[in-house]
């Protein structure tokens, strides 16, 4: 028996037709200059990061991490992309389009906007206590989806601390990455660690693989938390082989920063 009740089709499918209509005159438009005739081109793109920079929060937990990358630090607003739990939940804040506040002033190699050029994750975590496994399975599986969707090359993973080598020390000598570079992200020394040759300039190598040398005692500072997750200033005849490995795998890719 028929409904009664029951709209035509026609009238359905028109009634859908409207309401579709009216969702897309309410979507919002990209913003137009009104001093300017509006000619589109299809020839445009969204923002592309280069860069993944790794933080960890020095909070005591999720909960109040999440709140501050939603309000603000003592410095001001903050956000990043993600952010990972100890339990490997995996939390996005801001889309991968957009430029969130997670990196601050600083440079790596000619990247001097380092907001505008990276995708931010903050990983939760004292700065005094080991990464948890589960945190690092995850930010594995989240470094595999982003290097891939937005064609970040895999070496361009770096910490906080290695841009910012005189304000930070994110996500410190106890970060696994070791353990990063197993699975192919970052750039690490690879093979048997040569002694350099005479002349070698381990300063050169350091600018090289992106360190800012404005300081080098603290470049040299974030450069022992990255390698060889240790404390100190001063390079020695270790640092120097893996500056040289490192130095060489970057002029014979030609894909320095």
């Amino acid at each position: 028996m028929r409904d009664p009740f029951a709209l035509p089709r026609q009238l359905r499918r028109a009634a859908l037709l409207a309401l579709l209509a009216l969702l897309a005159a309410c979507a919002p438009l990209p913003p137009r200059n009104p001093l300017a005739t509006w000619v589109p081109s299809p020839n445009h793109d969204i923002r592309r990061p280069v860069l993944i920079v790794l933080h960890y929060t020095q909070q005591q937990s999720v909960q109040q991490s999440l709140d501050t990358l939603r309000t603000a630090n003592s410095g001001g607003p903050v956000s990043s992309h993600y952010l990972i739990g100890a339990d490997g939940h995996i939390y996005q804040l801001v889309s991968d389009q957009l430029r969130a506040w997670h990196g601050g002033p600083g440079h790596w190699g000619t990247i001097t906007d380092i907001n505008s050029a990276s995708i931010g994750i903050e990983l939760d975590n004292d700065g005094a206590t080991p990464f948890a496994q589960p945190q690092i399975d995850s930010l594995l599986r989240l470094l595999t989806d982003l290097t891939d969707r937005l064609r970040i090359p895999r070496t361009q993973v770096i910490g906080h601390q290695d841009f910012a080598p005189t304000r930070k020390d994110d996500p410190g000598p106890l970060f696994p990455w070791p353990r990063l570079a197993a699975a192919g992200f970052g750039r690490w020394p690879q093979g048997v660690l040569a002694d350099p040759p005479a002349g070698f300039d381990p300063w050169m190598a350091l600018g090289l693989v992106g360190y800012p040398l404005e300081d080098r005692a603290a470049a040299v500072r974030a450069f022992h938390h990255h390698y060889r997750s240790m404390q100190g200033d001063t390079l020695d005849a270790e640092d120097l082989r893996i500056l040289y490995n490192l130095a060489q795998q970057i002029e014979s890719s030609g894909d320095g920063n």
